[in-house]
């Protein structure tokens, strides 16, 4: 066999290139489970940390404290006339 310019014979690479395969290949599993087990170890803290996010990016803590501020500032309503209302705060 001939020697190439690194002085590796073809056989040499091609015997590194298969060991580098099953160290990808190796690699590319032991990612898989990991990152597999680790979500579902954790799925429930995680669906409950994004349905606080999506509440609070809502605006749903502001809309909620509004409903019941509002009920303690109300005055007593002196007149309506369909949607409208004469409110006097004494």
């Amino acid at each position: 066999m001939t020697e190439g310019s690194n002085g590796r014979t073809p056989e040499q690479i091609r015997r590194e290139i298969e060991s580098e395969r099953e160290a990808l290949a190796t690699a590319v599993e032991d990612l898989r489970g990991g990152f597999t087990g680790t979500v579902q170890a954790r799925l429930p803290v995680l669906a409950g940390g994004a349905l606080a996010t999506g509440f609070v990016l809502a605006g749903g803590i502001g809309a909620t404290m509004r409903l019941f501020a509002r009920r303690g500032r109300e005055g007593h309503t002196k007149a309506s006339v369909g949607p409208f209302r004469l409110v006097g705060r004494d």
